[in-house]
């Protein structure tokens, strides 16, 4: 049984990861799901209140670098409130589009799109497009290492408790 649960936690880490590429798979829930199944049908007692902790303030953490780094980059490039909603819709239709570099694509010219349709010249709107780009792509970058960190301190709770 404990083999079974450790490779159903094991997937829930790796599908974390998937989850950066698919924004439509909760990445920081399947790592809580992971502890959560660890701690009630393994051991309780092998899960720290240091790992919850560390949980609790990563999760906003990570929230948090998400929110400000898109809000950062699309507002310093000269981004609108539409294009930044452009680049959201893109984001969700590119995870079904050309995968995985839709999640890339799609929201780059739905916002190049966007901008250009608000008037401003192909340059301005090309400067917000990868404004959004980079901010996408720092907040993943970060979200991956957050993660990472989520689950090695819970690796390190478990095996060195």
């Amino acid at each position: 049984m404990d083999i079974l649960l450790w490779i159903i936690i094991i997937a829930c880490f790796v599908m974390s990861f998937v989850g950066l590429i698919y924004p439509i798979i909760p990445s920081v829930v399947l790592i809580w799901l992971g502890a959560i199944l660890y701690y009630f049908f393994v051991s309780a007692a092998a899960v720290s209140w240091w790992t919850w902790g560390t949980f609790i303030v990563l999760t906003l953490v990570l929230f948090l670098t998400d929110y400000l780094a898109n809000l950062y980059f699309v507002q310093r490039s000269g981004g609108s409130k539409w294009g930044i909603r452009a680049a959201t819709v893109g984001v969700i239709v590119g995870c079904f589009i050309f995968p995985p570099f839709g999640i890339l694509i799609v929201p780059f010219i739905l916002v190049l799109v966007t901008e250009l349709a608000q008037r401003k010249t192909f340059g301005d709107a090309l400067k917000v497009a990868l404004g959004t780009l980079i901010a996408f792509l720092s907040g993943t970058f970060a979200k991956s290492l957050f993660q990472l960190v989520m689950i090695v301190v819970f690796l390190l709770d478990v095996f060195l408790s």
